[in-house]
């Protein structure tokens, strides 16, 4: 497959986690408007509705890094910092985790495949030409 093909298959791959993580700021910032349940959701996981605008913030963050190409990588650095958190809350209360593991692969693989810097470092068993 060609590069070119590669690199929009990442744009494409993550711009839809982009709009995921768009979607899931404006949940935790405007609660009220767009999802209620998840005061409920918070305090079954043990943590007060209180630290929903943190979260949002720290998660537009990394959202914001990952989607600026010349940050993407530390963006995904970020957004796996932030869904290890996500995972051990979650495991803490014996839920699953498997969403946001998912979360964290396709965001490694949305960047991967739109920054051939990573390409070389990161090499697949064949060479992508």
């Amino acid at each position: 497959m060609e590069s070119k093909k590669l690199h929009w298959a990442g744009i494409i791959l993550s711009s839809l986690l982009g709009s995921f993580f768009a979607f899931n700021v404006l949940v935790k910032l405007l609660p009220e408007t767009f999802y209620p349940q998840i005061v409920e959701q918070m305090a079954g996981i043990g943590l007060p509705a209180s630290i929903l605008r943190p979260i949002a913030i720290l998660e537009g963050i990394c959202l914001l890094t990952y989607l600026i190409p010349a940050t993407s990588i530390l963006g995904a650095i970020l957004f796996t910092g932030y869904l290890g958190g996500a995972i051990l809350t979650h495991l803490r209360v014996d839920q699953p985790v498997y969403m946001q593991a998912t979360l964290g692969i396709l965001i490694w693989l949305g960047v991967y495949l739109r920054e051939p810097r990573l390409w070389n470092l990161l090499p697949l068993r064949k060479q992508i030409k």
